[in-house]
């Protein structure tokens, strides 16, 4: 074998005699015979002679190339595309099937199965025209109608097929999806390899093709499928088979690890809405995860991380990194055993008020994979110190600030500015409101600093990043706002040389180069 970086060593392994072998290609290949009577297999795209099958079979030291294409069938890209055109028409009685139009024009019953999986997909039906001459092509549009008066090959109904546009004029993305639903329900291979079966699609259609894929598979037949796309695994997770099996491959030098992820796991988590309807499955394709509170979040610290990137020179490694958020603190423990469960590395942002109660942090720490012992102590100091600091607004305070707001209302609905208003008053009513604004430096000195500093760099240590500016706008007070609004001003800076970025920056490269 050629030496490969990724495959190592191929192990073959054959079962049954010769006599076994024939009588496989008799029940599952088109056989002929040549001008001697000399038996012939047909396969798509290959022929072979009985005594030459005989003989590989009977010969392994020689190799058994000459029968992969009855065993195996590589379907790339190219050959979704060149299965859509019209083939050469032949004698449907004598003649063997050469493409996978033969076999839906031969086998009429295919078709409609084919046509509404089609529809589905493009919302126009896939037709066979039946009547073309020296070519069999495929339409696509609404089916003519058809009835005792109209059959499939009257001169009525072949005029409304031949007014419907074929298959093979349209575009890359029809052609591809049409070709990999033929080539996986007519084929007689036992292994289908099909590669990257997300190319030239929409994602909605990427994914319904990773259901067609399973729920349609042949029973004969083992599907091996190459996607880079959270789509198409979607997709295959959906359709709810058992038999489905996921393998991470990750590349390490010039080696390729593989990691089976366990069936009933992944059937599990996926039963959670949290996974099912959100885009954290796409973390299979990344080196890394971080998981965030928010989307704005996810935003600023993707670009920071392109920008310390790019600043670093080209012989850096730039991080393949996915960003993701999980709709707060609370649901973090949840997305990173998820991710942790499929084997993908994965590091955690939060805010600084996530010291405010044992749990979520507890579960965060665990979820990472983390002993909470080992920061147990220096959270509840840090904690109890906190909580006995005295708010910037006592009770009363509060409730006269909100009413006097409340009181210069007249508007019949309640205007944004006023309710900003009142949501700052209530932070400068809690300490942790204050910290969560103020970060590692609300923390009093001495002993409790000491403890923060540790808990941080433990918890760094582990993967999770609490923001020590206390909250993302920390990083830039020049910007006014909160969220999205903060957020889109913050990125108009120069992300790699704004002095007031430093923290920002410094951040988020312990984030992306840990």
């Amino acid at each position: 074998m050629t030496s490969s970086p990724v495959v190592a060593s191929v192990h073959t392994q054959r079962v049954g005699s010769s006599d076994d072998l024939v009588a496989w290609l008799d029940s599952t290949s088109n056989k002929g015979f040549d001008s001697s009577l000399s038996i012939i297999y047909h396969a798509f795209g290959t022929n072979l002679y009985q005594v030459h099958a005989r003989n590989a079979w009977d010969n392994p030291a020689n190799g058994i190339q000459l029968l992969t294409r009855f065993f195996c069938h590589h379907l790339t890209a190219d050959a979704r595309l060149r299965a859509a055109d019209a083939p050469s028409s032949i004698n449907m009685t004598s003649d063997a099937p050469t493409h996978p139009i033969h076999v839906l024009y031969r086998e009429d019953q295919l078709e409609p199965g084919l046509s509404q999986q089609f529809r589905r997909a493009f919302n126009v039906d896939l037709i066979v025209h039946r009547a073309a001459g020296a070519k069999i092509p495929l339409h696509v549009g609404a089916r003519p109608r058809s009835g005792p008066d109209r059959d499939r090959v009257s001169k009525d109904f072949v005029r409304d097929v031949e007014a419907l546009p074929t298959l093979e004029s349209q575009g890359d993305g029809m052609r591809s999806f049409a070709g990999t639903l033929l080539e996986t329900s007519v084929g007689r291979e036992s292994i289908l390899l099909v590669d990257e079966p997300e190319a030239f699609l929409h994602p909605p259609q990427a994914r319904l093709l990773g259901k067609m894929l399973v729920a349609n598979k042949p029973l004969h037949r083992q599907l091996i499928v190459a996607t880079h796309s959270g789509d198409v695994l979607r997709g295959i997770i959906d359709a709810g088979d058992s038999n489905v099996r996921v393998i991470r491959l990750q590349r390490s030098n010039d080696v390729n690890i593989a990691r089976q992820l366990d069936n009933g796991r992944i059937s599990e988590l996926w039963r959670d809405t949290l996974l099912r309807y959100s885009n954290i499955l796409d973390g299979l394709f990344h080196e890394r995860v971080v998981v965030c509170e928010s989307d704005a979040d996810c935003r600023f610290y993707g670009a920071l991380t392109e920008a310390v990137a790019v600043s670093g020179g080209d012989e850096r490694h730039w991080p393949d990194t996915m960003f993701t958020h999980c709709g707060g603190k609370d649901r973090m423990p949840v997305a990173i055993r998820a991710l942790r469960e499929l084997d993908v590395p994965v590091s955690a942002v939060t805010d600084f008020d996530a010291l405010n109660a044992e749990q979520p942090l507890r579960g965060i720490v665990v979820a990472k994979g983390g002993d909470w012992s080992v920061f147990e102590a220096d959270w509840k100091l840090v904690k109890t110190t906190i909580d006995g600091k005295k708010p910037e607004l006592s009770t009363r305070e509060v409730a006269n600030e909100i009413e006097a707001i409340l009181k210069s209302v007249e508007e019949a609905i309640f205007p944004t500015e006023c309710a900003r208003q009142i949501q700052n008053i209530l932070r400068r009513s809690s300490p942790w409101a204050t910290a969560k604004s103020a970060g590692k430096h609300y923390v009093p000195s001495g002993e409790p600093t000491k403890a923060c500093d540790r808990l941080l760099a433990g918890l760094r240590a582990l993967g999770v990043f609490v923001v020590p500016e206390g909250e993302l706008e920390g990083f830039v007070r020049s910007v006014g706002g909160h969220g999205p609004t903060w957020v889109n001003a913050a990125l108009e800076k120069d992300l790699k040389s704004d002095p007031e970025l430093d923290g920002a920056r410094a951040f988020a490269s312990a984030i992306a180069f840990p």
